[in-house]
């Protein structure tokens, strides 16, 4: 009897990859004629049929996949879930999006629904109080149940799955060396608490950008908040905590935000304190979202490519669910970054 044959296996024989047997055995015209004739006559010889069939049966396959993001209000998590719905639609798949409101119960309830729902595969980034409670039951009985999940942005190494990320420590450390290049000495950074992984990486940037100019680290120049600062009431909570620092030290010429909404709450306190921008005070910001673009003055800032982030996790899920990729096996995909250098620098 001929043994079974899987897509990694039919790879490892034909000395090719997993994508090019996949894309034969859809006869797809990106491979030539050869190959495809070459890898079909394989696979017929070995008895092969694809498996997402037979996984269709046996899991209820639907062809849709869950998105589940912190929140829906910013400008980031929208090009992201562009990205996801682009590379879906390409590939035949429905996307159904849930909104975490960075509350844990309420991920956990969406987690629930959506595989209730036979959600094929989640792409996902973790809510702030997830990452407090540093409980991802629900996260790992999602993958104990066949669900695969692919997280972006805000992840976790605890949960063994694929990743998307960016590189904050050294977007950060950039951006920090262009306020220092610009001639800042004095450098604030508004960022989250470290429970929050991207928060505390960002912090990790800008503390080596200091130390590599010899430009000692000031605790008092670093304001770590709770809140997102996007409802008037956080708003004034950040405005004040900020005004408090610069009040305290007058001699601040830099601000380094963490997000664009920090870093637009820190340009309007500059201006309403008299202090001009770029000359006075410099900013730089993460995201390049709407608000980036339309500030006035613009701000500088590092672009994470959110759309593409949505794009590389809708094609690493997808190709596990269709077994271009092992189940096994798991990556960490790292998203390039620019900084955007705008108006509010030097």
């Amino acid at each position: 009897m001929k043994r079974k044959m899987t897509l990694k296996q039919i790879a490892r024989e034909l000395d090719v990859s997993i994508s090019t047997v996949s894309k034969a055995l859809h006869d797809s015209k990106e491979i030539s004629q050869d190959n495809r004739d070459r890898i079909q006559a394989f696979a017929k010889l070995y008895n092969y049929r694809p498996n997402n069939i037979a996984l269709s049966l046996k899991n209820q396959k639907t062809k849709k996949i869950g998105v589940i993001i912190p929140e829906i209000v910013h400008h980031y998590f929208a090009k992201v879930i562009s990205g996801i719905e682009k590379v879906a639609n390409r590939r035949g798949y429905n996307v159904i999006i849930a909104v975490s409101n960075e509350a844990f119960d309420k991920e956990v309830i969406n987690v629930d629904t959506l595989i209730t729902a036979n959600i094929d595969g989640f792409i996902m980034s973790i809510s702030k109080e997830t990452m407090l409670k540093q409980d991802y039951h629900h996260l790992k009985e999602s993958i104990n149940q066949g669900v695969p999940i692919v997280m972006f942005d805000r992840v976790v190494n605890e949960v063994a799955c694929d990743k998307v990320i960016i590189n904050d420590t050294e977007a950060a450390r950039q951006g920090v060396l262009h306020l220092i290049n610009s001639g800042c000495k004095n450098i604030v950074l508004v960022g989250t608490k470290d429970y929050i992984n991207i928060g505390r990486l960002r912090t990790e940037g800008y503390i080596q950008a200091l130390t590599e100019n010899n430009i000692e680290v000031r605790e008092e120049l670093i304001l770590k908040l709770e809140e997102a600062g996007d409802n008037i009431e956080e708003q004034q909570g950040v405005e004040a905590r900020l005004n408090k620092i610069f009040d305290e030290n007058p001699e601040i010429d830099g601000v380094f935000a963490v997000n664009e909404i920090y870093a637009i709450t820190s340009l309007n306190l500059a201006r309403n304190r008299g202090l001009s921008v770029p000359e006075d005070v410099s900013v730089v910001s993460f995201s390049n979202g709407v608000l980036s673009r339309h500030a006035r003055p613009s701000l500088t800032t590092v672009n994470q490519q959110g759309e593409y982030m949505g794009e590389v996790s809708a094609e690493i899920l997808i190709d596990k669910l269709e077994e271009v990729t092992s189940e096994e096996e798991f990556e960490t995909r790292i998203i390039p970054t620019e900084l955007l250098k705008r108006e509010t620098t030097k």
